[in-house]
This record gives structure tokens, sequence and C-alpha cells, in this order.
């Protein structure tokens, strides 16, 4: 059962935290893959320098609207980054989703990245996260409470320590600690 709507309408640091642990899956066609989220960024509205509702406002709808739909980019024109929009409409943010610990299909997720299945971080970085699934800008806008591409929760009870850090990657907003990961989780994109 996926997440519910409920779960998304909330602030993007809330649900980054909270993604830690979910599963994300991806059915293409007759194929599955899924892995468990364990690591995140959140991105707030447009006080954020770093959110696309700041430096791009009214290009991106999607993150105007309710929470639980995908929001898909392609980043520096090869990348595509996989984002859950967060909040109730009219509040943008988003959370990208950074790296997976692969459960189903990892041989799938391995002949798409074109690695070999024993690969110790074969979803880890939002670039090889979208590889392995197949994701890509035909996603953008999934409802990811039902269909093809969803979030369902930790499969059982799970504990663990949460860290958190700076953002990676980005040239604005550099300093705030939204970035949030399993501690010591082999599958983190970097560690720290």
């Amino acid at each position: 059962m996926p997440l519910p709507r409920a779960f998304y309408l909330r602030p993007p640091r809330v649900v980054a935290r909270a993604l830690l642990g979910c599963v994300l899956v991806s059915r293409k066609g007759r194929t599955l893959t899924s892995g468990r989220i364990v690591e995140t960024e959140a991105y707030l509205g447009p006080e954020d320098a770093a959110s696309h509702a700041a430096f791009r406002p009214g290009s991106h709808a999607l993150f105007y609207g309710d929470g639980g739909v995908a929001y898909v980019f392609l980043n520096y024109g090869m990348h595509h980054c996989l984002n859950a929009i967060t909040g109730p409409s009219g509040r943008p943010g988003c959370v990208l989703i950074r790296a997976l610990e692969p459960l189903d299909g990892r041989a799938t997720m391995a002949r798409r990245r074109g690695v070999a299945a024993t690969a110790p971080r074969l979803a880890s970085g939002p670039g090889n996260l979208t590889r392995a699934l197949g994701l890509s800008l035909r996603d953008n806008g999934a409802d990811l409470t039902r269909g093809s591409l969803t979030i369902e929760p930790p499969p059982g009870r799970t504990t663990f320590r949460i860290a958190a850090g700076p953002r990676i990657g980005i040239t604005r907003d550099v300093a705030r600690p939204l970035r949030f990961w399993i501690a010591a989780h082999p599958a983190v994109s970097r560690r720290g």
C-alpha cells in the first residue's frame, strides 16, 4: 500500500526525514524495481535559494500543487533527479530522493546502469537512482500515492539513527543542514 497523500502534506524537512526507510517502487511494464530510501534532501519554497521555487519561480507548477506528486527534472542536461512534492497546495517544497538500498530487480537495475549487480552503491546518487529504476521526464507529475511509481511505508519495524548535514552539489544556500541519511548505511551517496 503506497503512503497516503496526507503523508506528503507536511513541510519538506519533516517529509525528508520520514521518507528514510520507506520503499520506492517503480513498475515499468512487467518489470518491478524497488529500493529502501536511505538518503534525502529537503528543498523549501521561495525562501530557500537552492530550491527551484526560488530561482525558477512560475516554471514549475507542480511545486504549487498538493504534495504526493513526483517532480522529475534533468540536471546538468544529463542526470534525471526524482523529487517528491510536499506540502499543501500553494506552499511549495519538495524532497530529493538521493539514494536507495536495492530490494527488487537488482539485476535489472545493474543492466540499466551498466554495472555489476553486486555493485555496493547501485542506486546511490540521484542520477544513478533514476537510471537504476528506469525513471525519466516521462515520470514527471506521477501520482506517488497510486500508479506505476509509488512510495510505500517501511516493511516491518525499523530502527536506525538519522544523520543530517548540508545538501550536496548545490551552489546556493549551501550551509543549511537539509540532507538526511541513515547513519553508516553503505548505500548512502556520500559520507558525512
